[in-house]
């Protein structure tokens, strides 16, 4: 859609443009070497939390980190984004206590762009959800060693206003969780109560730490 010109808009633009550009220029040039500048390694931390839709959840999520690599030409992004394993407790069917605890397995890196004109970042990321434990009512209930789900999840996520390449800031986005297998006795449990459409996420990366 063409956005006509309006007095006070183009200069906000060039603003933007111009703060993501040096945002990016501070990455190379903290990184070192010429090749270095071509390729930026950025570490942060991540914390943040999500909620899921099925079980009307929120688990904690991190105190994790994320390690990108950003081609300062292209804006291409890859990372790989490690979390502990996080817990959420839920009421199946509105009176009996669940509490579940889910590792997250990277299927492949994060892949993504920044925009070198806004400085806005978008990745998605490929996780394989595993339930580690699962107790109902107080009582452990076996899953065993692969109950996770049949399909890796797809969370398509965007930097959130405010954010900078340098800094940090908070990513979010939805994503849908699909059927669990291999739970035994769990699994129709599982998957009468967590995969659903709608489930949000939204992580808080720290500032910036560059590596050549």
């Amino acid at each position: 859609m063409h956005r006509p010109n309006r007095p006070g808009f183009a200069k906000p633009a060039i603003a933007i443009g111009s703060t993501a550009l040096l945002s990016i220029g501070a990455l190379a040039a903290s990184a070192g070497s010429a090749s270095a500048a071509t390729y930026i390694h950025a570490k942060y931390k991540v914390t943040g939390s999500t909620t899921l839709a099925g079980p009307n959840a929120t688990l904690p999520l991190g105190p994790g980190t994320l390690a990108a690599t950003v081609n300062a030409k292209t804006g291409k992004v890859t990372a790989t984004l490690t979390l502990p394993d996080a817990t959420g407790s839920f009421e199946e069917f509105g009176i009996v206590p669940v509490t579940a605890t889910a590792e997250f397995i990277n299927d492949g890196p994060t892949t993504g762009t920044v925009n070198t004109s806004t400085g806005a970042v978008a990745t998605t990321s490929k996780i394989t959800l595993r339930i580690v434990s699962l107790s109902v009512a107080g009582i452990n209930v076996p899953v065993g060693n692969s109950c996770e789900t049949a399909q890796p999840v797809v969370a398509a996520l965007k930097s959130q206003k405010g954010f900078n390449i340098l800094a940090g800031g908070n990513v979010a986005g939805t994503y849908t969780i699909g059927d669990f297998a291999n739970c035994g006795l769990a699994t129709l449990l599982i998957n009468l109560t967590i995969p659903a459409s709608g489930n949000s996420i939204t992580l808080t990366l720290g500032k910036a730490k560059i590596s050549s």
